[in-house]
């Protein structure tokens, strides 16, 4: 497949290799090269099978909608911009593209959302709960989006919001803790990535799923089929 890597930070430079090692042909654009998704014009992207945004909330709704009008699927890992989730799956929808989007393609994170599922249930026992998430100084959006994910779970499971405590310090990969809490004893639940690896062999493959595919898709409602 021709991949098009949209950023050229730790990630989407580490989705580059992977796809590389996975035998694609890969190009990446940076922040400079393509500025207001100015460089996503129909003649860069006429060979290009996949676009993979790995970018920030500011830059990746102009890039999904120049890859639209380009009629190319779409894998989106930036996170920050799900405001906009309802709109864009109109767009694909009209499109008849395929987009999937995701706030972590980490098959461990996957499973732990599926621990969070099952442990939520506390919340309806009286425990009382909160959710703590850090990250390296560079990310821009907080809470992240994995975060708000585990506090989506446990209120659509259990019907109570937790509150998200961030801290942005260092060169921390991603470490997300759900904490239950009650008189008798402590529910302590913890993923802490050791390194991008698993975010970026997660991308490529579920890149590779969508070949072929049209429709808006979530990566934690694939990823059972990688």
């Amino acid at each position: 497949m021709n991949f098009l890597i949209l950023g050229r930070g730790k990630t989407g430079s580490l989705v580059a290799q992977c796809a590389s090692q996975r035998h694609h042909h890969v190009r990446v654009l940076g922040a400079d090269e393509n500025r207001d998704a100015k460089a996503l014009t129909s003649d860069l992207l006429a060979a290009i099978d996949v676009v993979v945004d790995f970018t920030s909330p500011a830059a990746v709704v102009p890039n999904i909608q120049a890859c639209l009008r380009a009629k190319k699927n779409m894998v989106v890992g930036t996170t920050g911009w799900h405001e906009h989730l309802s709109s864009v799956r109109s767009a694909v929808t009209q499109a008849g593209t395929g987009l999937l989007y995701g706030a972590n393609f980490s098959i461990g994170v996957n499973l732990f959302f599926e621990t969070v599922r099952a442990a939520a249930q506390a919340a309806k026992h009286s425990y009382t709960g909160q959710i703590f998430e850090r990250h390296h100084q560079h990310k821009k959006d907080a809470p992240s989006g994995t975060a708000l994910v585990l506090q989506n779970i446990v209120k659509e499971s259990a019907g109570h919001t937790l509150e998200i405590t961030s801290f942005r310090e260092g060169e921390v990969v991603g470490l997300h803790e759900l904490i239950f809490d009650s008189p008798n004893d402590r529910i302590y639940l913890c993923h802490d990535a050791k390194s991008r690896q698993g975010f970026a062999e997660g991308a490529v493959l579920a890149a590779e799923w969508l070949s072929g595919k049209r429709g808006f898709f979530q990566f934690n409602d694939i990823w059972r089929e990688l």
